[in-house]
């Protein structure tokens, strides 16, 4: 079945920090003033355990044990994070390019004000034909209702969509078992390569060989 369209996560698929997570964070708790005695890793766990609405705070304040500096904090990460994104080579012309001959979404996790200003500070609010950030949902990713908020605002069938993204849980494992098929993004230091997914690609060679392979997936 010939595929109509195409759906985007957006961290390290589309878009990376220059430095690191942890470097970040603590600079953030720096400029916030606010001691941090947890990890990168027990933040990570902490983002996966709630769904985030609005902004980090609840967070940042279950970890910290403080509502006000929870608060704090997700201001200054949101800020330092904004200085450092950027979108990977040849995003913006690979998403124009492929709006040409399919609809194109992003899904993304996280809470709508961090995700929608990584979109403002990376100039992307326009380009997509939809986008779904999952604080916007009562679940994320992987649950299959975050699938079905893109694919319902798209109007396609799941089907008849390909996701791309790097993520083994959040994205390959979600969407896969909400029917669509999936391109997993590979990066030194990322997840491995996961044999649910249709097919593996390099971050840095998505934007020459994307168009190829979802084509190739649409004849299949």
């Amino acid at each position: 079945m010939a595929l109509s369209a195409v759906v985007f996560d957006l961290d390290y698929t589309l878009a990376v920090v220059r430095r690191d997570r942890a470097t970040l964070l603590a600079e953030a708790a720096a400029a916030a003033d606010v001691p941090v005695e947890f990890s990168r890793e027990e933040y990570g766990t902490a983002h996966l355990r709630a769904h985030a609405h609005e902004t980090r705070a609840p967070i940042f304040a279950d970890l910290l044990g403080e509502d006000d500096a929870g608060e704090d904090l997700a201001e200054a990460y949101r800020a330092v994070i904004a200085r450092d994104l950027e979108p990977i080579d040849g995003a913006e012309e690979l998403i124009t390019d492929l709006r040409d001959r399919y609809k194109v979404g992003l899904l993304t996790n996280g809470p709508v004000l961090a995700q929608r200003d990584k979109l403002a500070t990376l100039g992307w609010e326009e380009l997509f034909d939809a986008s779904v950030v999952t604080g916007e949902l009562e679940a994320g990713k992987p649950d299959p209702s975050a699938f079905e908020a893109i694919l319902a605002a798209l109007d396609v069938a799941p089907e008849r969509a390909v996701y791309v993204g790097d993520s083994v849980e959040a994205d390959v494992a979600g969407a896969s078992e909400a029917g669509l098929l999936v391109v997993q993004v590979l990066y030194p230091g990322g997840p491995e390569p996961d044999p649910r997914a249709d097919v593996h690609v390099d971050r840095t060679d998505l934007t020459a060989e994307l168009p190829a392979i979802v084509r190739e997936l649409g004849q299949a």
